[in-house]
């Protein structure tokens, strides 16, 4: 019992730390620290491309959708993109941002690409974590490599459109390859644990269900919190949610029936 309580203190610290480290290292609202009006068009448009990553079709067209959506819904999306400087408080008056408004700005000197300015009646429909989850997705270096800022700008947008035209969303839609893995290998760690916990600890024993239940608490967070969880709540999919259940199952068996054949093999002499 002392250990199980053990257990889940350790457990809740670690999670703690980096939900509390991930908040810091992805805020989700720029700083507007700077007041640089002449840095912006005389014409008001929802995309002010300072740092030219967006090429004119795709800039043209991510424009009309954005203009459409504004007119169908309300929810006001408006996308800034800056390197060396920034108009910083002077996008408040130029788009006349308020609560129902999203401003995405894309500036390539940071670590991540993407910082997100959301009013205050966007968190009803998309929590915060929606909001840190979106950057780590679309904004860290390896994705923007791969698919390119404009890319990247445009999948955010229409990832944000999407949640708020079905009614708002709890996390980030899709379940990328890398994430998936990582699932899979929390599935699979959960099983190896679970097996483990199921060796017969006593001479006529076979299944030790008692040490299970008092090491549930481990497997079971491994397992559904961090191995179908994510899954589940990502995607319809049903074969990424086999996967890791196989994993667990393989798991648990490796782990139950490997030393229960070696303490079967004949001893060398």
């Amino acid at each position: 019992m002392h250990h199980r309580i053990v257990t889940k203190v350790i457990l809740a610290l670690f999670v703690g730390l980096i939900s509390l480290g991930t908040w810091f290292i992805f805020p989700t609202h720029p700083a507007y620290a700077v007041n640089n009006p002449e840095l912006l068009p005389e014409e008001v448009t929802p995309v002010v491309d300072l740092a030219n990553y967006l090429p004119d079709l795709q800039q043209e067209s991510l424009i009309e959708d954005i203009e459409s959506f504004e007119q169908e819904t309300g929810w006001k999306l408006r996308v800034l993109t800056q390197y060396e400087r920034s108009p910083g408080r002077a996008v408040i008056n130029f788009w006349g941002l308020d609560d129902r408004s999203i401003l995405l700005v894309a500036d390539g000197k940071g670590g991540n690409l993407l910082a997100f300015s959301v009013g205050d009646d966007v968190y009803d429909l998309l929590p915060r974590t929606f909001w840190i989850e979106l950057q780590t997705r679309f904004g860290n270096m390896y994705y923007v490599r791969e698919h390119g800022e404009n890319n990247a700008i445009v999948h955010t947008i229409d990832t944000v459109k999407n949640c708020l035209a079905d009614g708002g969303c709890l996390v980030v839609p899709g379940l990328p390859k890398e994430q998936w893995i990582l699932t899979l290998v929390t599935s699979v760690v959960g099983g190896v644990i679970f097996g483990l916990a199921a060796l017969p600890r006593k001479e006529g024993q076979v299944f030790a269900w008692q040490w299970v239940l008092i090491i549930s608490p481990l497997w079971g967070i491994l397992f559904f919190a961090f191995g179908m969880g994510p899954v589940v709540s990502r995607t319809s999919e049903w074969l990424p949610l086999f996967r890791n259940i196989i994993g667990f199952a393989l798991g648990a068996l490796v782990a139950y029936f490997s030393p229960l054949l070696n303490q079967q093999s004949p001893s060398e002499t």
